[in-house]
């Protein structure tokens, strides 16, 4: 590979960082063809992008960015996939766990190295579970919208069912006057 191939690889892949505000660097090693097929078309079909890199081109990529990703440079050893998720930050987490749960029990494949999510450095397998179990943005936004609109339709509901009682009140004392 020539010095502007590399060049060229680490400008794309920096440019791709950019882009992309979530980001897990996992590590593959010792899966056949097979598996990284597997791998590979269950994040294509959840929309997130899969890439092999070498650990330099991800090193030098990460180098040219604006935010400080050090912490990340000691998990580049090794054999490492760049998991890239524009909308949705815990759904490259729950990939992993999802295909380590259909290839087996004992399956610790692909192992999570890190995470960027929004410029914050996570590391380390131990942060996977709480990675897939965090919420989406859309998912935190409803759950507001729910809570807000919760009081005012307790207060209609309590309306419309006191109506029938009002006015089933109302015709009785009327009818018991005459």
């Amino acid at each position: 590979m020539t010095r502007e191939e590399k060049k060229s690889i680490i400008e794309s892949l920096t440019e791709k960082f950019k882009e992309t505000p979530h980001f897990y660097i996992t590590d593959a090693s010792g899966f056949n063809v097979a598996q990284v097929n597997a791998f590979r078309r269950m994040c294509f079909e959840k929309g997130i992008e899969y890439r092999v890199y070498k650990n330099t081109f991800i090193k030098k990529a990460l180098e040219n960015l604006d935010t400080d990703y050090t912490e990340l440079e000691g998990t580049l050893k090794g054999f490492s996939g760049v998991l890239f998720a524009t909308e949705t930050a815990n759904l490259p987490a729950k990939i992993l766990k999802e295909y380590r749960k259909k290839a087996g029990s004992k399956e610790t494949r692909p192992v999570f190295k890190g995470a960027s999510i929004d410029s914050d450095v996570f590391i380390g397998e131990s942060n996977l579970e709480m990675l897939s179990s965090l919420k989406s943005k859309e998912e935190l936004l409803g759950e507001v919208i729910g809570l807000l609109q919760s009081p005012a339709k307790n207060v209609i509901s309590a309306l419309k069912s006191g109506q029938d009682t009002l006015a089933g009140l109302v015709k009785t004392l009327s009818e018991r006057e005459s």
